[in-house]
């Protein structure tokens, strides 16, 4: 299957939701017992004061995934940090998508001047914990008994990527800057 990793658009979120809402209604996941609307969905991917980066694969018309990366906290001192989420459709898993997406991601926040990359998983999640480790992500702890749904309590484990980015940081780069960038259109270019 061919698929293209691009900046997300606002025509996207259609299909980013087609992906999320299963993942809602039918896992533990996400801690989301609603799938969000379309609107509340479109916030957080593409509205610069949430959504630092979104990442969309896709194939054609129809999405194979979607990734992105939200500040990690609201305080200022935070603001080199951020938390990193992917979501693949069922008919893409296993080929690629969350991988290429990914590289992506983490090669623009890199690019961008984010510090580190953090990614909570709920536990049991065997594959994404595999996924993580395998791009660098180290494991830094796991809140046990933190979430409750499906009447059942589940923890959430935390794993982080020190992007190593310069000490003394400026301010990160926003993702309009960003996705002009001629680095990141480099970065594109080698995925794609």
């Amino acid at each position: 299957m061919a698929y293209a990793i691009r900046p997300a658009i606002e025509t996207d979120i259609d299909g980013c939701l087609d992906i999320y809402a299963p993942i809602v209604r039918d896992t533990a996941i996400s801690f989301e017992y609603e799938p969000p609307t379309r609107d509340e969905l479109a916030r957080r991917l593409l509205d610069a004061s949430h959504s630092k980066l979104t990442l969309v694969a896709a194939d054609g018309a129809r999405l194979a995934g979607y990734a992105y990366a939200t500040q990690f906290r609201g305080r200022p001192a935070y603001d080199w940090s951020v938390e990193s989420s992917v979501y693949v459709h069922p008919d893409f898993r296993r080929c690629g998508v969350a991988r290429s997406l990914y590289r992506v991601l983490l090669g623009g926040l890199r690019i961008a001047g984010y510090r580190m990359v953090i990614a909570g998983i709920t536990q049991p999640n065997p594959a994404s914990v595999q996924l993580h480790e395998q791009l660098g992500f180290k494991r830094v702890g796991v809140t046990a008994n933190v979430g409750y749904k499906f009447d059942k309590w589940h923890g959430v484990g935390f794993w982080e990527l020190d992007l190593g980015t310069c000490c003394a940081p400026e301010k990160p780069m926003t993702a309009d800057v960003l996705i002009t960038h001629e680095a990141f259109h480099a970065l594109l270019d080698e995925v794609n």
